[in-house]
């Protein structure tokens, strides 16, 4: 068994999938409805479904909770690509939550994404 994907639950699907392609290397793998779902993939299989809350299932969206209850991680193979992402994202004006520092045997930095999802980046030694 494998997992194979992860919803997250946001007011702006169209915002935030943007900003995980543009940032986090992943493609629209397809849109549906007026932007009222992303689904997202990436090299290794991963999916992450950007939509909107779904009534039904008593969901909501972080930003509308004023909580943060999950983030997303994304490792990187080397510290320097930590570095380099921090950068881009400085210079694009992204919500970042501290800069890149040593914690928990690692190297990272957070960051938000529209929705308020919040978004690790970090790189281990192995």
């Amino acid at each position: 068994m494998r997992m194979n994907h992860i919803d997250i639950h946001v007011p702006d699907v169209a915002a935030t999938a943007a900003f995980l392609v543009r940032h986090f290397g992943l493609y629209l793998l397809e849109m549906r409805g007026a932007s009222g779902l992303a689904i997202l993939g990436d090299d290794a299989g991963l999916e992450i479904v950007v939509s909107h809350p779904n009534e039904k299932f008593g969901s909501g969206h972080q930003q509308a909770l004023y909580l943060v209850t999950y983030h997303l991680g994304f490792i990187q193979t080397e510290q320097s690509n930590v570095d380099r992402l921090y950068s881009a994202l400085k210079e694009s004006d992204a919500e970042l939550v501290g800069e890149p520092r040593e914690m928990r045997g690692g190297y990272f930095f957070y960051c938000m994404a529209p929705g308020r999802v919040l978004i690790e980046v970090g790189w281990r030694a192995e």
